[in-house]
């Protein structure tokens, strides 16, 4: 029997549930179905919708159409289905499905039936859309109190603007809610528990299935953990301390590497070239002739490319060919439609991170430039800009984690991955105490079951036999030159 907290939210979920056919107390009880049919970008895959509440405290209100797919394991080997939790936010999970769900191995594509679904106001689930116009004014960093004061209007403007034109579901796009939404897919697919892989944003959707419904849990890996405990100062310095760990693990691979087209030069002071160009306005991207990059441009593709060694090589190169570059040309207007989704309006319904004014954001920039002197920019500095002003209190805000699921969920970190750093995998698997296991990749990458062997077989014979690995267990490095 599901345990509900006895609490307003607790009785919300339990007459939300039962109004959709999915009681807690009853988990064969009746339940909408997915009319599965061929994807049109691939038949070999099966795309379906499953109706939805648009706010699950009023199931009989208006609702709307999550979009899923899956590829159906064989019958004679099938034990279930896996469902896959994207990140992002914002990722497509029906587009990893009919396009990649090749990164799980065969094993595990034999056993389950691999399903995933584009999270309620993205893709092709009712997305969240605003004006282009308007998101274009978002600024990447904010110079003074006049901007500052500014960016609280435009946010204003923005939250208006996309609410008109999404309509009710703009206002419950947060991972709580995806969360009830992920057990209306499991009990749509007739699975008595949840057996599910989540990666990066993904992995918050796991953790609050988690708290909601423990014993729904049949097992539950979190790729790349995200920690939904910090405050505004935590949560800039815990990214910023893993950006620069990144930074310093690209250079020491450019000094080691001949595959490195930097190798043999003086990285930093290549670096320190860039930035100054691009503080100056003079620094422009070879690969998009015309473009100017900004300080926090350079970070954020520089950054973007550490995601996945293999990527490293072309990130050498880049940088190098921007380097050689001396010519400034200006962009031409940009074109295209007047209005455009906006995935990342998730993250501030799910992150409260107050800033008072702009001395204080600056104090933020200041310390982030001292833990993080190299790339000073992480993407966290937009995200403060982005829910400047944001209504409060956020639907789904940080709190430490209260899971106590019969199965220990499994943390597969890597420690030197630059989004989701090791920081948050140990903080996360200390809130779970003994309902989770921490099992360390000692490489480098966001994200770590495909690049590594070792994390690989670990979290197949977990999520097939349910094998719960010994505490403290690691997977070495796996070579970006090999």
């Amino acid at each position: 029997m599901l345990r509900v907290r006895k609490s307003a939210v607790g009785w919300a979920i339990a007459v939300a549930l039962t109004a959709a056919g999915l009681t807690p107390t009853s988990p064969a009880a009746a339940h909408p179905t997915i009319d599965w049919r061929p994807c049109a970008a691939d038949t070999s895959a099966e795309c379906g919708t499953l109706s939805l509440p648009v706010d699950w405290d009023r199931p009989g209100g208006e609702r709307f159409d999550l979009a899923l797919a899956r590829r159906v394991a064989k019958p004679a080997t099938r034990e279930g289905a896996l469902v896959f939790g994207p990140g992002g936010p914002g990722d497509s999970g029906v587009d990893r499905v009919v396009n990649g769900s090749s990164r799980f191995s065969a094993d595990l594509r034999r056993r389950f039936d691999i399903v995933s679904f584009d999270p309620r106001g993205t893709g092709g689930s009712h997305p969240v859309v605003c004006a282009r116009e308007l998101l274009a004014r978002q600024p990447q960093l904010i110079a003074d109190q006049a901007q500052f004061d500014a960016t609280l209007a435009g946010n204003a403007l923005l939250r208006a603007d996309c609410r008109a034109r999404t309509g009710p579901l703009y206002d419950h796009v947060d991972t709580t809610s995806a969360a009830r939404d992920l057990d209306a897919i499991r009990a749509a697919l007739g699975e008595r528990q949840l057996t599910f892989h989540g990666s990066s944003y993904g992995t918050l959707l796991g953790e609050q299935y988690a708290e909601l419904f423990p014993h729904r849990v049949r097992a539950m890996v979190l790729e790349a953990a995200v920690d939904h405990s910090l405050g505004t100062r935590a949560f800039l310095d815990t990214q910023a301390v893993t950006l620069e760990d990144a930074f310093d693990e690209f250079v020491a691979w450019c000094d080691r590497s001949a595959a490195c087209a930097l190798h043999g030069r003086d990285f930093r002071a290549v670096w320190e070239g860039l930035r100054a160009r691009a503080e100056a306005g003079t620094l422009t991207d070879p690969k998009r002739p015309g473009v100017v990059l900004t300080p926090f441009e350079l970070s954020r593709l520089t950054h973007r490319d550490f995601y996945d060694t293999w990527r490293w090589p072309g990130l050498a190169e880049w940088l190098g060919g921007m380097e050689a570059l001396t010519t400034v040309r200006s962009a031409g207007p940009s074109t295209g439609d007047a209005v455009a989704s906006y995935p990342f309006a998730v993250f501030c319904q799910d992150w409260s991170l107050p800033v008072r004014d702009y001395r204080e954001y600056a104090a933020h920039l200041r310390r982030m430039a001292r833990l993080a002197p190299d790339l000073r920019y992480p993407t966290a500095v937009f995200a403060l800009a982005t829910c400047l002003g944001a209504p409060t209190p956020v639907a789904n805000p940080q709190h430490r984690l209260r899971v106590r699921t019969d199965v220990p969920l499994l943390i597969a970190a890597t420690v030197h991955d630059p989004a989701s750093g090791y920081n948050w995998a140990t903080n996360v698997a200390r809130q779970l105490g003994r309902h989770g296991v921490l099992l360390t990749y000692e490489g480098w990458g966001h994200g770590s079951y495909s690049t590594s062997p070792c994390v690989k077989r670990t979290v197949d014979a977990y999520l097939i036999d349910q094998v719960v690995p010994a505490r403290g267990v690691n997977c070495p490095a796996v070579d970006p030159d090999l």
